[in-house]
């Protein structure tokens, strides 16, 4: 059983598929990912900046900070060499550095600071690098087509192959994308798929009718990453 998507629910995905392509020469892969990209340059970027924001406070309030350290220690007076304080704002600003790092491992933390144009350009990315390995160029006429869904970023997308692209515009997957959304948000994940997969069956069919001789390639399943 995957995180998002139970046995139960990827037999219910894989018969809605077998379903609309029992109609259609048009392939449909369906993928549920937990995440598009482990966004680990973004993590090392926000530990970065915090440890630099720390470096720049230690620079601009120096008595501030000897200050609190004094206090800690005791109240006992001490003359700092200049050593002394570069190694208290670099210790300090490493110090930073690995607890912001640390933080950052919890995953609702990391994905809240994730910009989301960033979220969006890296789930787009893997939606079409899965698309060129799981469904481009492997059916009769190019006729492949990407239902994803990357669940951490909250993104989806519809990925098709050129012989879909050049005769279907890409506004019309707005309805099999909004009937998609409208269940997911209410953690329908499964639901949200098998909507997708009816609205994209209709639109295949009517555009790319199944041949008597043609034979899906891939299996009518669910990937989960």
């Amino acid at each position: 059983m995957g995180l998002w998507i139970s046995a139960e629910d990827q037999t219910r995905v894989s018969e809605a598929v077998a379903a609309a392509e029992a109609h259609t020469a048009g392939e449909i892969v369906t993928v549920v990912a937990d995440s598009s990209d482990g966004y680990s340059d973004i993590v090392l970027a926000w530990s970065a900046l915090v440890a630099f924001t720390a470096l720049t406070a230690y620079a601009l309030f120096p008595d501030f900070y000897l200050g609190l350290i004094e206090q800690v220690s005791g109240g006992w007076n001490h003359e700092w060499t200049r050593s002394e304080i570069l190694g208290l704002a670099a210790t300090g600003a490493m110090i930073k550095f690995v607890a912001t790092w640390l933080l950052l491992q919890w995953l609702p933390l990391r994905f809240a600071l994730i910009p989301g144009v960033v979220k969006t350009r890296r789930a787009l990315a893997r939606a079409v690098g899965l698309f060129k390995v799981g469904a481009e160029r492997r059916t009769h006429g190019r006729t492949g087509i990407l239902i994803y869904l990357s669940m951490r970023e909250h993104r989806a997308d519809i990925i098709a192959d050129e012989a879909i692209a050049s005769k279907v515009p890409a506004e019309t997957w707005g309805d099999a994308m909004a009937a998609m959304l409208e269940h997911i948000k209410d953690g329908r994940c499964a639901d949200g798929m098998i909507a997708a997969i009816g609205k994209v069956g209709v639109i295949l069919a009517e555009h790319f009718p199944r041949a008597d001789d043609d034979i899906n390639e891939l299996p009518d399943r669910l990937i989960e990453l």
